[in-house]
């Protein structure tokens, strides 16, 4: 997968607790290749605060030389940073209030240079507009070079540049803005950035949520010993298997049932025919 962009997120599969028992849920981060449609491997953790260190554990697993490493706000850590740089790839870090020096340093800086339409500064910038459904989508990405006097920049290994993502949505007549922020460890191109934070969506919209409505994940009851973790390996990996096979033109779910039903079919999913 060199040269790849992989999203990394965490997951609660929700019915895996016992309150009873005071069994927290089983909570996963995985790797994902959205491009691929390939789950690249998965780690348990005990909550969402462990999410910090499940990652770097998750990242030792994987060959990430010439990749692009996606992850939200809860991964941008100057350690997490490192180990991507370190196996020689490059991230892109969504920054929110829980590194607020370095955010509302991104922030001061586009709110300062979007006024004049960046017209002190280099940039990279590229929109996106879509209909449908009853709804438009405006997507604007910006990239600028690393400001030399951007606060906190010196503790984060690599980096490169910053990213605005800005999406202006109107539905049934309201509209709405919704503003992200990035730090990166190369100088990309706009529209290279804004396909990667936009695909980062992928493994929530293509694996967390075909989990749920295909494999019903979320209502699984399975909870002893290490059941629910393997379980969920096998999910992801028949998951994998299903939508990479292209010799039926279904949906999941009736590849799935497909597979159950017909032998054939089943070794042309497993065997990847």
């Amino acid at each position: 997968v060199k040269g790849a962009a992989i999203q990394i997120e965490g997951k609660v599969v929700r019915g895996s607790g016992d309150k009873d028992s005071g069994q927290a849920p089983l909570h996963l981060v995985s790797a994902w290749v959205g491009s691929l449609q390939l789950l690249l491997g998965q780690v348990k953790t005990a909550d969402k605060s462990n999410e910090i260190t499940a990652i770097p554990a998750l990242l030792k697993l994987l060959m990430l030389e010439g990749c692009v490493v996606t992850i939200d706000a809860m991964g941008c850590q100057t350690e997490i940073a490192e180990k991507i740089v370190a196996q020689k790839a490059d991230y892109i870090l969504a920054v929110k209030g829980n590194q607020p020096t370095l955010h509302d340093g991104i922030v001061k800086f586009f709110l300062d240079h979007l006024e004049d339409d960046f017209a002190r500064v280099k940039v990279s910038r590229y929109q996106t507009f879509e209909r449908g459904h009853g709804r438009e989508e405006t997507r604007t990405y910006y990239v600028c070079p690393l400001p030399t006097d951007l606060p906190d920049r010196r503790r984060w290994k690599n980096l490169t540049a910053i990213g605005i993502a800005i999406n202006d949505t109107v539905e049934d007549g309201k509209s709405r803005s919704e503003v992200r922020y990035y730090i990166l460890s190369r100088k990309l191109s706009a529209k290279r950035f804004g396909t990667a934070v936009r695909g980062h969506w992928s493994i929530e919209n293509r694996l967390h949520w075909q989990l749920d409505v295909t494999f019903g994940e979320d209502q699984s009851r399975i909870r002893k010993g290490h059941a629910d973790a393997n379980f969920s390996i096998l999910r992801r990996t028949a998951l994998s298997l299903l939508k990479n096979n292209h010799t039926l033109k279904v949906g999941i779910k009736n590849k799935r049932l497909a597979a159950g039903w017909d032998d054939d079919y089943l070794a042309q999913v497993l065997l990847g025919a």
